[in-house]
């Protein structure tokens, strides 16, 4: 039986038979999503089934264009892998609602960085999106790398604030190309910048920009399709095209009081229709 339905027939079961309050059974706590994320990204490395548990086995969509839809697409990647072949380390992770958001280092199939976003329904994993980037072997002009700086969330009460000034700041400069209103969302003296090839600073930042259009393969974002946060982090994920290819752009971004000050990202080209493993798109 669906796991959905043996949970609403014990609810109902337990009304009609009309049980005292006291002598009900307690609930038992449901585990923390993040660690239940953590520890399925993990078993791409380990290759333990248990923690896929938290997939449900009925309704999962697949957004990963190179795996098969569906909790079979997710256990074949695990066993198309040979035991040893990956290493998977999760730096961050948040919850927004009802999604979980992971920024990960993967060594599978070369060293990348990774952000991968799960939808929970019913306390079971029902959806899923990705991004990934090749990892570069040194840390930028500033010395950063694409994963290190702060990892835990503060500032709660703000999520909604600060995910309206990041929304703001990529719709404004990011998809409308509007770099003078780059001083509106950034601190020009505090903003670190973890961007393989983009040093710190809002004028290096906008710069990367110039030189891009320049030399005619401009970064544009068309559409952003998320807007996740938890307290001072902030994660969207965009489509637009880098130069003439479609891509895929997640973007990672630290608040403070209300100035964007720390920026981590990934860039995918999202492959031709004809090469998807699933019919579900990118987003």
């Amino acid at each position: 039986m669906h796991r959905r339905t043996v949970v609403r027939s014990l609810a109902l079961g337990t009304l009609a038979i009309g049980l005292p309050r006291h002598r009900m059974v307690a609930a038992q706590p449901r585990p923390d999503p993040k660690q239940q994320v953590v520890d399925l990204l993990k078993s791409i490395e380990t290759r333990d089934p248990a923690p896929m548990a938290v997939i449900d086995p009925h309704h999962y969509t697949e957004h990963n264009l190179a795996v098969p839809d569906g909790v079979d697409g997710f256990v074949g990647l695990l066993k198309q892998r040979p035991a040893g072949s990956a290493r998977i380390k999760t730096i961050r992770v948040f919850q927004d609602d009802d999604h979980v958001f992971a920024h990960s280092e993967y060594t599978v199939v070369g060293p990348k960085i990774g952000f991968d976003i799960f939808r929970f329904e019913d306390g079971l994993i029902v959806e899923h999106w990705d991004n990934l980037q090749a990892r570069p072997d040194t840390p930028n002009a500033s010395g950063h790398t694409m994963t290190d700086g702060p990892t835990n969330a503060t500032d709660l009460d703000k999520t909604a604030a600060n995910k309206a000034v990041v929304r703001g700041f990529v719709e404004d400069v990011l998809v409308h190309g509007r770099l003078d209103r780059v001083p509106a969302y950034i601190d020009a003296t505090t903003y670190i910048q973890h961007n393989p090839h983009v040093p710190d600073g809002a004028a290096a930042m906008i710069a990367a920009f110039r030189r891009l259009n320049a030399q005619g393969t401009p970064h544009r974002y068309h559409h952003v399709h998320k807007v996740l946060g938890c307290g001072n982090f902030v994660l969207t994920a965009s489509e637009g095209v880098a130069g003439q290819t479609p891509t895929a752009f997640y973007d990672l971004f630290r608040v403070a009081h209300g100035r964007i000050v720390e920026h981590w990202d990934t860039l995918e080209t999202i492959p031709p229709r004809s090469d998807w493993k699933n019919p579900n798109g990118k987003f």
